[in-house]
């Protein structure tokens, strides 16, 4: 064998023997699969309970009122934020895609859904309801009650306190008289600003 072909092979020998130490790394991760075992933990199993107390990245939730909407565990009256108009506008945007199928834009709890089969939803204007701390409305919304399911999912927690926030306006102008009208804003009552309407988006029906 002449030393150019010897030279050949041992080039070829130790290529292979890179490639399969490469394969053999990429072969053996330096992790675990689901459910496989493990001779560094206690119990053999790569897959530990959390640690207690461990909280998921933004989940931490340490603000009670914003996140539950109670106080030292009492459903509170009271909004984890100033709100303003813009914040109102926009509960109402919210308000009339997820709220209004069931129970209608101004609260009466005739929604389209309803007029056409679905289980009654309660009217935002029985005195039980308008006498309920605002906790009580971002509760419901959040966890649903009775045959109302929860948008927890659905909407963002500050979109909650803003519906909140229109339901209450919806409320005062259910029972407002001309009097509670300031009286630069009488005129604007005999020609009132068509409503905008609210963006599509999805949404689920349910009644409080």
């Amino acid at each position: 064998m002449s030393w150019r072909r010897a030279l050949s092979a041992a080039a070829v020998v130790i290529s292979v023997a890179a490639l399969s130490a490469c394969r053999q790394d990429m072969h053996d991760a330096p992790r675990y699969d689901p459910l496989e075992a493990s001779p560094v933990f206690k119990g053999g199993a790569s897959a530990q309970p959390l640690v207690t107390g461990t909280v998921a990245r933004g989940q931490l939730h340490d603000d009670e009122l914003l996140y539950s909407g109670k106080l030292n565990g009492q459903i509170a009256d009271q909004y984890p934020f100033p709100i303003t108009r813009e914040e109102i506008d926009h509960g109402q945007q919210r308000f009339n895609i997820y709220c209004a199928p069931c129970h209608g834009r101004t609260g009466e709890g005739n929604g389209m859904v309803v007029q056409r089969g679905y289980r009654q939803a309660a009217s935002l204007h029985l005195d039980r309801l308008r006498t309920a701390p605002a906790g009580y409305f971002f509760d419901v919304i959040s966890n649903g009650f009775g045959a109302m399911p929860d948008y927890r999912a659905q909407i963002p927690t500050e979109d909650r306190w803003r519906i909140v926030a229109y339901i209450r306006a919806l409320q005062t102008s259910h029972a407002a008289t001309l009097a509670d009208v300031p009286e630069a804003d009488r005129p604007k009552m005999d020609n009132p600003t068509p409503a905008t309407p609210a963006k599509a988006e999805g949404g689920h029906t349910g009644g409080l």
